[in-house]
């Protein structure tokens, strides 16, 4: 049964190291927890979620700082996980700490940036989450980081590069790394991926 809830929180998803810029804008409900951040940011930034993930984020009243996502042994600094279907963002997310840090990809380390933009009104009759704004295409999955993916958008520019036709061929003929449209952004329900998640864990 959804939660019923009076605020969205608007934010600012952020990929790091990565030129020219790709960024998301989503609202979600208030009453999120950080694994359903977490889908809502796999769906509008356009990743698979095949991989695990982490949030280092400070606490609002003491300004410990915390990593949440999925306890799992090959964590990226061996310090606890808080799970992130237990951990709401409210707890954490308000006008006085608005950012957030989000790894996808321990192998890749795609890092980004979450800011809290802004806490708005629930618009009547308008579904949540969305994406209402952003830019270009999210890198494709294991493309090697940001490094890698510059590499490959150097290759996919020359067409006498020798890896230029394996690479397009890999990519997909369609990628195009500018084309992005918040329209085409489709949200998957938070509680079926996780049950998902776990059956093929």
């Amino acid at each position: 049964m959804a939660k019923s809830y009076k605020q969205v929180y608007q934010m600012r998803i952020f990929l790091v190291d990565v030129e020219p810029p790709v960024w998301r804008r989503i609202q979600v409900p208030e009453t999120y927890t950080f694994w359903d951040l977490h889908v809502a940011i796999q769906d509008s930034m356009g990743w698979l979620d095949g991989h695990l993930h982490e949030f280092v984020v400070r606490q609002p009243n003491f300004g410990k700082e915390v990593r949440i996502g999925m306890p799992n042994d090959d964590t990226m600094s061996g310090e606890e996980i808080l799970r992130g279907w237990e951990q709401k963002i409210s707890d954490y997310f308000n006008p006085d700490s608005r950012t957030a840090e989000y790894c996808y990809d321990f192998g890749d380390n795609w890092d980004h940036i979450i800011t809290l933009e802004k806490i708005v009104p629930r618009e009547k009759g308008k579904r949540y989450p969305v994406c209402i704004n952003g830019e270009r295409a999210c890198p494709p999955e294991d493309s090697g980081g940001p490094l890698g993916y510059m590499e490959l958008l150097e290759v996919l520019a020359d067409p006498d590069d020798e890896e230029h036709d394996e690479t397009l061929e890999w990519v997909g003929e369609y990628f195009d790394p500018e084309e992005f449209s918040p329209d085409e952004v489709e949200f998957d329900n938070p509680d079926k991926r996780r049950l998902e998640s776990m059956l093929f864990d």
